[in-house]
């Protein structure tokens, strides 16, 4: 059974660069939920075209995989804003508020690093496949630059989140682990 949820929104507060992350990550909201009905209304067409008019698919099962894939990583920095990960705040809650804090910024700055990391391998991924020029080995034959884009895009939007968050707890903004002092 759930209780009701004791993290809140990131606030924004009158930081110029906070707010432009809030609303690049509520951009990537809005393209990752058009990608999950996007792959929706494709499977829909392929089950048509398959068991209806007893035709072949080409495309549409290779495209809702890379549709699903992209949305699950560009909606990252949304989620993120919306705290909407899974959260244990046992600790959190169990701390003083200064130590709450610190803990806030250790953990923000450690995540950071590591999708730092990400960003930077999945660029470099990404850089790969559209240097070497690959295509799925597929009869649709996608150039894989274009699906692999989805690693820097979403990385490097939720890596702007995550700055955008440590911003917010460093400066009192917000409350480390969006919860208020109890």
């Amino acid at each position: 059974m759930s209780g009701p949820n004791s993290a809140t929104t990131a606030r924004v507060g009158d930081n110029l660069f906070v707010r432009v992350i809030a609303a690049l990550s509520t951009v990537a909201g809005w393209c990752s939920a058009a990608m999950i009905v996007l792959a929706v209304g494709i499977t829909c067409q392929m089950i048509f075209v398959r068991f209806v008019l007893n035709g072949s698919t080409v495309w549409q099962t290779e495209m809702v995989i890379y549709l699903v894939i992209a949305a699950t990583l560009v909606g990252l920095p949304y989620v993120q804003r919306l705290r909407g990960h899974v959260n244990v705040d046992l600790i959190p809650l169990a701390l003083p508020m200064g130590a709450r804090r610190g803990l806030a910024v250790v953990t923000l700055s450690v995540s950071i690093v590591i999708i730092g990391v990400m960003v930077w391998y999945g660029y470099d991924y990404w850089h790969f496949a559209w240097d070497r020029g690959w295509k799925s080995d597929t009869v649709w034959g996608v150039r894989l630059w274009i699906p692999y884009m989805a690693l820097p895009v979403g990385f490097g939007l939720l890596f702007l989140q995550l700055i955008a968050d440590l911003i917010g707890v460093v400066t009192g903004a917000e409350a480390p682990f969006g919860l208020e002092d109890t």
